[in-house]
């Protein structure tokens, strides 16, 4: 240690102070020799001396010229073993890469003003690549020309306890929490590791563990550097053998407990296979470890994983240093088990929105869908939600929904609104009309007796429904707050549809308002983007904006395009990182029918329109080479639901037949409102056998209502 005869400098003012600080024996005592590997936690630990305590060394000065080199140091003390502090090299070299520039301007800093920077937390780097948080201040030399003098004190392990239980838990992410939790124990040690049991990794439930099933994988592990080859690293499952070990070493007599093993030569003894050395023991330099179980209190205890930090063997664990340990990590299990609590509840409706994500659009629509959920550190998967799906009649519905909130409450909210929709859709009810059920449905979630759940409300939550005809080439569509569908026709001049607002599902009685029905033309090859609000949603820009680089990006898919492929791409041009909130895209090609395979006639409501519609269908099942026996169930059922719309209904009727896929479709429209109800006549009664029969003579029947009427339809396999 250099010095010099005055001490007016800054540099020698602190230097004459490290002799209050210098250990006067007991702190370097070194362990005696290891017990067996079945005794007790005692291992390895180096019993406190409390006068040694209070006067171990934490304090160290380093002098540097104003080009920044080292030209003094003094950094003795057992605690800052493994800095490079050398005459000549320059002080960055200390520092972490991602440290420099802002360590730097503050050294200049004081350079040119001459005011002192204090107590700033700074980590240092060791020649292995290990880390010490230490408490650094820059002060003016006496004499400006003489440079700086960098005081250091390694961080009070209380201070560093507070420091490491703030920064721990603050994300839901169990992977960021290891994380955390590996950085704050390097304090204690040369290398690091979190190993969690597999069940806590992926969100389940852990209770009495089976010894001889005990699963362990790597979460965290630091520094980050590069490892020897079989050496467990995160994400990695522990070998068998290692995952027991650990296990047995840390649950004896049935408690957890700690366990310190002093060097490597009892480390081999514990571990005996060459297989499970190279897992867990990190290269030759660290060769002492403590295990320390991830314990959630509880009766009995459970333990979440195993701990271990590791560093040279010269370096042996205080019992006041393994007290730390045990302290930090303690407080660090229930930050873990939330973490659980959240992943598996994150699995559960990351599942949920997997299953509700479309199968297939039918014959006639083409469709593709994307869901993206958002940032691990986010509240929870979202509610966002789309639907598509093949309606009875021929036509096909496209559903998107955007659930307020996070979490369970929210994925609820949305599998019931999505089962809904799809029900009433099936049932033949307009979009504008499954609405209407739909808030009338979140009104009642909120209610705060029959509601969800306390502290949730779905209030506010927007919806979009679209039914497309693959006859006329129509879509009809109803939105509740929802943003504008994206329509491309052929030509490639596509925009958002002018569809007007609305407040959304549960807004107050006096807000609420009839739920508009917008019809707009989709001829073959036309493309549909439903989507919620994180695909184009930025702080940076106007939302309309968003929508219109949405609508360039769909508009140059082309035709040939294979469209999952389509949708993937437009997500990610618009959302190319993970957002704060979910990302969900539905795209629609439509198809339809050709125009060979569907008829229309309108015939007024006369007694002889059964008969006309019985020729004009049969001259056209002709021309279709239908079956024999196909054609006349074609025509009774037809003759059946004419006579019905001519007996009950005024005004004109349609007769419309689709060839479609096996099947053939027959709808017969009329301008009556009743249901028609299936009911079985008597033997006598003259009327109620008409339903009946169609009843007998299809695979399946039902109507649907329109602005003008209804539509009573019916398949018959061809």
């Amino acid at each position: 240690m250099e010095s010099t005869p005055s001490p007016s400098s800054p540099f020698d003012l602190v230097s004459s102070a490290l002799g209050r600080y210098i250990p006067r024996g007991g702190a370097a005592a070194a362990a005696g020799p290891a017990d067996a590997p079945g005794d007790r936690a005692a291992r390895g630990r180096v019993p406190d001396d409390p006068e040694a305590g209070r006067q171990e060394q934490i304090l160290g000065a380093v002098n540097l010229d104003r080009d920044l080199r080292i030209t003094r140091c003094n950094l003795d003390a057992p605690v800052f073993a493994g800095l490079d502090a050398v005459i000549g090299r320059p002080f960055i070299d200390l520092l972490p890469p991602g440290d420099v520039p802002a360590v730097r301007r503050r050294l200049l800093q004081v350079l040119d003003t001459g005011e002192a920077h204090v107590a700033r937390i700074q980590r240092l780097r060791r020649g292995d690549g290990s880390e010490l948080v230490v408490s650094l201040s820059i002060l003016p030399a006496a004499v400006p020309q003489e440079g700086l003098t960098v005081s250091v004190i390694a961080m009070a392990t209380r201070l560093h306890l507070y420091a490491a239980e703030t920064a721990i838990g603050t994300s839901l992410d169990i992977g960021e929490t290891a994380q955390s939790l590996a950085e704050s124990l390097l304090a204690w040690g040369d290398v690091a590791a979190v190993d969690l049991d597999y069940a806590v990794w992926t969100g389940e439930g852990v209770s009495e563990q089976a010894r001889g099933r005990i699963r362990l994988r790597r979460a965290a592990l630091v520094p980050d550097r590069a490892w020897p080859e079989g050496y467990v690293t995160p994400g990695d499952d522990l070998p068998g053998d290692a995952s027991r070990l650990l296990a047995q070493a840390v649950r004896r007599d049935d408690a957890p407990q700690a366990i310190v093993i002093p060097d490597r030569e009892a480390v081999e003894r514990v571990l005996g296979s060459p297989r499970v050395m190279r897992a867990l023991v990190p290269g030759d330099r660290s060769a002492g470890v403590a295990c320390i179980p991830l314990v959630l209190e509880g009766t009995p205890p459970v333990v979440l994983g195993v701990v271990e930090v590791w560093r040279r063997s010269d370096r042996p664990f205080r019992d006041s240093e393994l007290f730390d340990l045990q302290e930090l990590v303690a407080r660090t299990a229930h930050h873990v088990d939330l973490a659980r609590q959240h992943q598996r509840e994150h699995t559960q409706v990351l599942a949920l929105q997997r299953r509700l994500l479309p199968r297939t659009g039918g014959d006639t629509v083409e469709i593709a869908s994307v869901y993206q959920p958002a940032t691990p550190d986010s509240a929870g998967v979202g509610g966002d939600w789309v639907n598509s799906f093949p309606l009875p009649d021929g036509r096909t519905a496209l559903v998107v929904g955007d659930v307020v909130g996070h979490g369970l409450g929210a994925a609820a909210t949305m599998g019931q609104l999505s089962m809904e929709a799809r029900a009433l859709l099936s049932a033949g009810l307009a979009p504008d009309e499954v609405l209407e059920h739909l808030d009338e449905t979140v009104t009642l979630l909120d209610d705060a007796e029959s509601g969800l759940a306390a502290g949730y409300s779905a209030l506010g939550s927007t919806c979009c429904i679209a039914v497309y005809d693959p006859v006329s080439h129509h879509l009809a569509l109803s939105s509740a707050g929802h943003l504008p569908p994206v329509l491309v026709p052929p030509d490639g001049s596509g925009g958002p549809l002018a569809v007007r607002p609305h407040p959304g599902l549960g807004a107050e009685f006096a807000l609420r308002e009839p739920f508009p029905v917008h019809s707009f033309a989709a001829p073959p090859g036309s493309l549909l983007a439903l989507y919620t609000d994180g695909l184009v949603e930025d702080p940076a820009v106007p939302i309309d904006e968003g929508i219109g680089r949405l609508a360039d990006t769909v508009s140059a898919v082309h035709p040939w395009d294979a469209l999952q492929q389509a949708a993937r791409h437009v997500v990610s041009v618009l959302a190319p990182v993970r957002q704060r909130d979910d990302v969900t895209l539905l795209l629609a090609r439509m198809i339809g029918y050709r125009e060979g395979d569907t008829a229309t006639w309108r015939l007024p409501a006369r007694d002889d329109a059964p008969e006309r519609a019985r020729a004009l269908v049969g001259a056209l099942l002709r021309r279709w080479h239908t079956r024999d026996d196909t054609r006349h169930t074609v025509l009774l059922l037809v003759s059946e639901l004419v006579t019905n719309a001519v007996r009950f209904a005024t005004g004109p009727v349609t007769v419309r037949l689709i060839r479609a896929g096996r099947g053939l479709l027959c709808e017969v429209g009329d301008t009556g409102n009743g249901r028609p109800r299936l009911g079985r006549g008597g033997l006598l009664d003259d009327g109620g056998r008409g339903l009946y029969v169609v009843h007998r003579l299809t695979t399946r029947w039902g109507v649907r209502w329109t602005d003008t009427g209804k539509v009573v339809w019916a398949e018959v396999v061809r």
